[in-house]
């Protein structure tokens, strides 16, 4: 049963498609013969765990056909970007949907990796208003981590399972134009230095390289209109670019399940974890936004840009959780929190 919020258009429960027609009894006699692809002799597959692992793929059938040929914008970033499994594992769901007829891009940003070579060069990261103060010193490492460092090991990493990945960084072609963006404190402008807005997008370039079966790797720098580079905010960027691109979906992967309903817990019950809102309107979510923890805001504005730029589905994910890309897309109750359009929520 699904399960509201106080809030129109926001639900706690969420079923990706109407539940399907039952397959029918499932053959139980024979297992496979020993010493056959690559099963030791006398080391039989049980009945039970092939029919389990072919209801696994019966599940993904329905979404390989809806999603063959589109486009998914992946927002690269948080401790998937960190730990050596996680990371080896969205390498090996990126290639997967590339096999599977998908047509992947990926966007990241670098955020721990700049800050720990600052650190290494003793020059102190500063925020304000959540947002990194950059100096002209601290964009050149922010272009040199994010395009020179983080770039090609993702692309090293996708790489690994075939010649697909292609690093870009969004000064390439002027695929990404941004102006200067301000933070504000307390409703005042703060002038935070060389971080960057977007205000178009040019992906003929991403266009042709997924045209020609690759996956664009892209990091988020910038270009202004005066020549200047800008670091750019890899959630927006991602979303600017989703759109730009006619995607079917943009899945931001960060440290947390989803978008809570009630946090930091239930109210009644505090020891009573929160529950993840499953999926939301965009006028929904944009009633929740003011108040959101300044760490989910920048995501959740990036649903709402993409949705509201006609991507038919947005996807905030825990990266956290091994696959968690082709859990969402591939299984019929997905995961996390999905935002869509007004009007089309289930």
């Amino acid at each position: 049963m699904t399960t509201t919020t106080g809030n129109p258009g926001i639900s706690t429960a969420r079923a990706k498609a109407p539940a399907t027609e039952s397959q029918g009894p499932q053959a139980t006699g024979g297992s496979r013969p020993s010493g056959v692809r690559g099963c030791p002799p006398g080391d039989a597959v049980p009945p039970w765990a092939s029919t389990a692992k072919a209801a696994v793929l019966i599940e993904a059938l329905p979404w390989l056909d809806r999603f063959h040929g589109k486009t998914v914008v992946i927002k690269y970033g948080g401790h998937a970007m960190a730990d050596d499994a996680l990371r080896a594992g969205f390498a090996q769901d990126v290639v997967f949907l590339r096999y599977a007829g998908l047509r992947p891009v990926v966007v990241h940003g670098g955020g721990p990796q700049i800050s720990a070579h600052l650190a290494r060069l003793g020059v102190p990261s500063t925020f304000t208003a959540g947002l990194r103060v950059t100096t002209p010193e601290t964009m050149d490492v922010v272009r040199m981590v994010l395009t020179g460092q983080v770039n090609r090991d993702v692309v090293g990493l996708i790489n690994r399972h075939g010649p697909f990945a292609v690093g870009m960084s969004g000064e390439d072609a002027n695929m990404f134009t941004a102006h200067k963006r301000h933070a504000v404190v307390d409703g005042t402008p703060v002038d935070i230095g060389l971080v960057g807005e977007i205000e178009s997008v040019d992906p003929a370039a991403a266009c042709a390289l997924i045209s020609d079966g690759r996956i664009p790797v892209v990091s988020s720098v910038a270009r202004g209109t005066g020549g200047e580079v800008y670091n750019v905010n890899a959630d927006t960027a991602a979303a600017a670019l989703a759109v730009a691109l006619g995607a079917a979906k943009l899945v931001v992967l960060t440290d947390v399940a989803g978008l809570f309903a009630n946090w930091p817990g239930d109210g009644d019950s505090p020891d009573q974890p929160p529950d993840v809102i499953s999926q939301l309107t965009a006028t929904g979510l944009e009633r929740l936004l003011p108040s959101l923890t300044s760490g989910m805001i920048p995501k959740m504005e990036a649903c709402l840009r993409a949705v509201r730029g006609g991507v038919p589905q947005a996807h905030v994910l825990d990266g956290r959780l091994p696959h968690a890309v082709l859990l969402e897309i591939f299984t019929d109750s997905g995961i996390g929190t999905m935002v869509v359009p007004d009007g089309a929520a289930a």
